[in-house]
């Protein structure tokens, strides 16, 4: 039994309307995002740890400290939304619907009658599905973000675990290469906007190291045999380039704002953060144009197989290329030039890596091979001092 607390009796009404499914009849309800937080408070936090569902499923699934953080940026930006349902399960004894107003009342039960354990107000709703929004809003600071919650009153644990391992466990996620796809459609200027036009771009022109080789919406385009790359893989590896906060550059720009040039400290990290900033996307383009041109010459049998087991032109290897572009970036000013293939060129002919060694047997499936790659790569360049820009 829990320990008592004193707490006064509380009780708000919201609208809601009845939904009847095989599982059984729930209610659909709009709640404000403070008064979701307040009902969910120690639910939110004691899934850092573990929840009673996922011990019914012998699996944990705690909150991830980076998702809280990347969701309380995004729910300040202009256009924040989440149209999904958060799923809540109340006990009966805190939640009464009347279907003639179809108004939902929702309280707290700090003193119940006989040896039945309490529910405070911070702990009326159990989260199924949502912790990371609800996380997310804890601290947003406006009046008008409502939350669209689908409620289930006394359903019992097998249920819960049912729904939480429908909605986790089974289904489909968003194609992260899609994604980034569709931000051409935006309008604003934007990190993924830039890095998704010059994926496009590189793509699409004949004369370019990465012709026909980047998979636009992750799965392979009919009549090409050489898409090596998927689009998320091209974004996420140029993205750190440019933004360390994309959701932030994102909504300044769409707000009509303008970023603040970087200093040399924000360079240091984002070495062609410059050109972003100023707009100017095609020099971005030019240079991985430039700089892939030469790693298609430097290793031409590598680069053009497509053999099993060779490494350079897939992810592992294009990732390690990334990497090491960062110290070179550096070493040729590209924040404030394009650096010549000439520059690019004199810099790889010093790697001692020959285009029969780029295969899974020396360097490994995984970060520990890319790794391993980007050390090589940076050490033969006489790059490795640069190794605090990564």
């Amino acid at each position: 039994m829990n320990s008592r607390i004193d707490e006064s009796a509380v009780e708000f009404s919201v609208n809601a309307i009845s939904v009847t499914q095989p599982i059984g009849e729930f209610l659909i309800a709009s709640m404000p995002a403070k008064r979701l937080c307040e009902i969910t408070y120690f639910d939110v936090r004691r899934m850092l740890k573990e929840r009673d569902i996922e011990t019914y499923l012998g699996i944990q699934r705690p909150l991830i400290q980076s998702r809280v953080d990347e969701l309380q940026r995004y729910v300040r930006t202009v256009d924040a939304c989440f149209p999904t349902a958060v799923i809540l399960a109340i006990s009966s004894t805190c939640a009464e619907f009347d279907p003639n107003t179809n108004r939902l009342t929702l309280r707290n039960n700090p003193n119940p009658d006989g040896d039945v354990d309490p529910t405070y107000y911070r702990n009326i709703a159990k989260v199924l599905d949502g912790q990371h929004r609800i996380a997310g809003l804890l601290d947003y600071p406006g009046d008008d973000f409502e939350v669209n919650v689908s409620i289930f009153i006394d359903i019992d644990l097998e249920d819960q675990a049912y729904i939480f391992s429908t909605v986790n466990l089974a289904q489909t996620k968003v194609n992260k290469s899609l994604a980034y796809d569709l931000s051409e459609l935006t309008k604003a200027h934007s990190p993924q906007k830039t890095c998704h036009n010059i994926a496009v771009a590189l793509d699409q022109i004949e004369a370019s190291p990465l012709f026909h080789r980047i998979k636009r919406l992750g799965t392979a385009t009919p009549g090409r045999t050489m898409e090596l790359l998927t689009q998320a893989t091209f974004v996420e590896s140029l993205m750190p380039f440019i933004s360390g906060t994309p959701t932030t550059d994102r909504d300044v720009l769409k707000r009509g704002g303008k970023l603040t040039p970087p200093g040399p400290g924000e360079i240091q990290k984002h070495p062609l953060r410059t050109h972003f900033v100023a707009g100017d996307d095609l020099k971005i383009g030019d240079i991985l144009f430039r700089y892939f041109s030469a790693v298609k010459d430097r290793w031409p049998g590598a680069w053009n197989t497509d053999e099993r087991g060779a490494i350079l032109n897939r992810t592992n290897g294009f990732r390690a290329l990334m990497r090491a572009l960062k110290p070179i970036s550096k070493q040729l000013e590209a924040h404030k030039r394009i650096p010549t293939k000439a520059e690019f060129d004199s810099l790889l002919k010093k790697v001692s890596i020959e285009d029969g060694d780029f295969t899974i047997e020396n360097f490994k499936p995984g970060t520990s091979g890319e790794s391993q790659l980007y050390s090589r790569l940076i050490a033969d360049m006489g790059l490795e001092n640069q190794r605090r820009l990564i």
